[in-house]
Order: structure tokens, then sequence, then C-alpha cells
């Protein structure tokens, strides 16, 4: 088996570029090929050049992660993942995070391989979470954050940065074929993993091998609505209140009337009035420490159970 590794020197607010050479050094001395890359796009060029049947382990963050994800998606090539970014929640669904760089190179380039759902939207592979609306923006702004916040804070202080300019849109969305909400639209998060925004727990239900969605819609709010929501988000005790729901599927399909941003593993995506997400279960192949929420066994077959939140009836 070959192994590589895509090195991200910019990833981490340069914290990457700092330690690239070790890395590099690391890899190479453990009998992997390794590679910098050279900009937005790079990393998926070179996964999809690996070999089939590599292992391809990403170094960075979400962002890295997605890029070499995209070359990955539709083939027996295995993800490895060492987290050295400024939200790591791909890397936390695995139960990598804290991991040191050289333990995590370590377990990437040799640990036990499993299988996790993957999911798209438009087409496009995202392996960890995909948001829609109020929380792209926020993604969006956080591009622009001071330098040395990172994770949740730099989620908070992006979200307070676009909160004064707060408008919903009104969004239609189906789960599974049945329409499950109409009307004013704050945000929707489709979950294969708990956390984004830094380990923000929206999803604490979500599990990335029962071959389902975990999906949260977060309807009427107001700018007040959202500051008093945040504490019960950030302890994940906030999908008992009432403009919350919950669901799980195959498929959530959410229309707007004009195009709204939506990002997936922080990525932004190309904004669109229609999206369409899917499911492939146990449709990536990857190296982690646990690849379940809840703390089940690495396996490459299907999690039994049902749904963890039913549709309503049609």
């Amino acid at each position: 088996m070959e192994r590589w590794v895509i090195v991200n020197p910019a990833a981490g607010r340069g914290r990457v570029g700092r330690l690239s050479g070790s890395i590099l050094e690391a890899a190479r001395k453990k009998g992997a090929k390794a590679f910098l890359t050279e900009g937005p796009g790079h990393a998926t060029e070179l996964s999809r050049n690996a070999p089939e049947g590599a292992r391809v382990v990403a170094v960075g963050g979400d962002g890295t992660v997605h890029e070499v994800l995209r070359g990955l998606a539709g083939t027996e090539k295995v993800l490895g993942v060492v987290p050295i970014g400024s939200g790591n929640d791909f890397a936390r669904m695995l139960g990598l995070k804290g991991l040191p760089w050289r333990e995590a190179l370590e377990l990437a380039l040799f640990g036990q391989e499993e299988a996790i759902d993957l999911g798209f939207v438009n087409g496009e592979p995202f392996g960890a979470f995909l948001g829609i609306g109020f929380d792209a923006l926020v993604a969006k702004r956080s591009l622009t954050a001071p330098p040395f916040l990172r994770g949740m804070p730099r989620y908070l202080y992006a979200l307070f940065a676009v909160l004064k300019d707060l408008r919903l849109p009104e969004g239609r969305v189906m789960v599974d074929g049945v329409e499950v909400h109409r009307g004013p639209l704050l945000l929707l998060a489709a979950m294969n993993g708990p956390a984004y925004g830094g380990g923000i727990p929206i999803a604490p239900m979500a599990d990335p091998r029962d071959g389902l969605l975990s999906v949260v819609l977060a309807r009427s709010f107001t700018r007040l609505g959202v500051v008093l929501i945040l504490p019960r988000l950030l302890l994940g005790k906030h999908l008992s209140h009432p403009q919350m729901a919950a669901f799980a599927g195959l498929e959530v399909v959410v229309e707007f009337p004009h195009p709204v941003p939506a990002h997936a593993d922080g990525e932004l995506l190309p904004e669109s009035a229609l999206y369409q997400a899917e499911v492939r279960p146990l449709g990536l192949r990857v190296v982690g420490g646990r690849a379940a929420a809840r703390g089940q066994e690495p396996l490459l077959a299907p999690a039994p159970g049902p749904p963890p939140f039913p549709l309503p009836p049609g």
C-alpha cells in the first residue's frame, strides 16, 4: 500500500507552515510520499492522483480535509488526518482531536481502517457537516477574524459580527420526501458528526456510521433569541427549544426564493436557492481513533438501530 501525506502550509493560521519541514521529514522517514500544497485546489489534485487503494493523509484543518476528501470520494483510497487547523471538527468526529501531530501522523499512516458515512450536497462531498443560512454567513465572516482566534472563539467572534444584519429567509425543508418545515429559517445543519464551528455540538445525537444525516433546524429567531440560546447551544442542550427541530434521513432538500449561503466542512459553497443533500452509508474509508459519537468499536458494516429522531407522518 502506498502512503501519501499532503501538507497544507496555510492551515492553522500558518502553524502548519512553521512545522512543515519537520512533518515532511517525519513522513518520508516512515516510508510515505510527502507533498506540500501550493494553493487552493492543489490538495484535491494530489489526492486524485494517488493510486487506488492508497492511504492519503491530510495535514491541516477541516478545509484541508475537505479538499483531500474531494479527491477520494467514490474511490477505495483511505483518508487519514493529522489535525492542525482552526476548527478540526472532522478530526474531533474521528476521536483524533488533541493528539500531538507526531502521534496523529503515526496513527494516520499505520492505524486501523474503518468506514464512515459520506455526505453529498449538490454533488459536492462532505465529511463532517453541511450548514445552510446563518452559520454559513458566520463561516464567511470568520475568514476575516483576528488570526489569534481559533476554534470556538473564532466562531463566536464571527457570529456576533453578522448578527446585527440578521434577516431570515423563507425556506422549505423536505426530509426523505416529507415536508418538515415551511417558513422563516435561521439555519439548517445536515450533520455526519456532532459538532461544527470548532466544537459546537449542534447535533449531539449524530453518529457518522448510522447511514443517516442528522438534520437540525433553527426556525424563527430574533437577534436576542440567537444570543439567548447560545449558552444552551454550547452545552448541546438547545434541541428542546420550541424553535429548534431535529430529524434524521437519507436525503434533505432545502428550497429558498433566492440564493442563500452554505458551507460544507467549513468551506463556502456556490450560493444557491436549492440544496439537495444525501448520504452514502459507509461511503468513506478512514483511519481514526473512533468514528462514532457514542464510542462504538470501529467496524466496516452499517451500525444497527433506528434513526435518532423519527420523521413526522406524511
